[in-house]
């Protein structure tokens, strides 16, 4: 299965906001769809940075809660790891697992086109062993 596949079953709805909005509209957005991380855009189609629920903690630590008056873009990721349509699942798990992260933004033609959460890809490696086991033991049945 690759990204693609994916994001025709989940949908492709990302939900984003502009670098000056503050994070606490930030935490008012990851609250009220129930996402991890927000994709940082000026314009809904690129892709400026990234912040999750993580960056918001690990600056609350450091700055406290003057934290919820600075903007997105003073917390965000600029480095973005992204993916592809063409992606594999296999690709997804080994870039994530590299960079220690959760969430990846889709780019299709240089656009934002979906976001990927490592909770979508277990899904989709789990149907991906149903299906091999079912395979399986039908193979087995038929050869007995």
């Amino acid at each position: 299965m690759n990204v693609a596949e994916i994001i025709r079953r989940k949908g492709n709805k990302v939900i984003t906001i502009r670098p000056d909005e503050t994070v606490q509209v930030l935490l008012e957005r990851l609250a009220e769809h129930g996402f991890g991380a927000l994709v940082v855009s000026s314009d809904g189609s690129s892709v400026e940075g990234i912040v999750s629920e993580r960056d918001v903690v690990r600056h609350m630590a450091s700055d406290g809660a003057a934290v919820l008056e600075q903007p997105a873009s003073s917390i965000m990721t600029a480095a973005v790891k992204t993916c592809v349509a063409t992606d594999t699942v296999e690709a997804l798990m080994d870039k994530m697992t590299e960079h220690r992260i959760r969430h990846l933004p889709v780019e299709i033609d240089g656009a934002l086109a979906g976001m990927i959460s490592i909770g979508d890809v277990v899904k989709c490696r789990v149907s991906e062993l149903e299906d091999d086991k079912g395979h399986l033991e039908n193979y087995i049945k038929q050869s007995w």
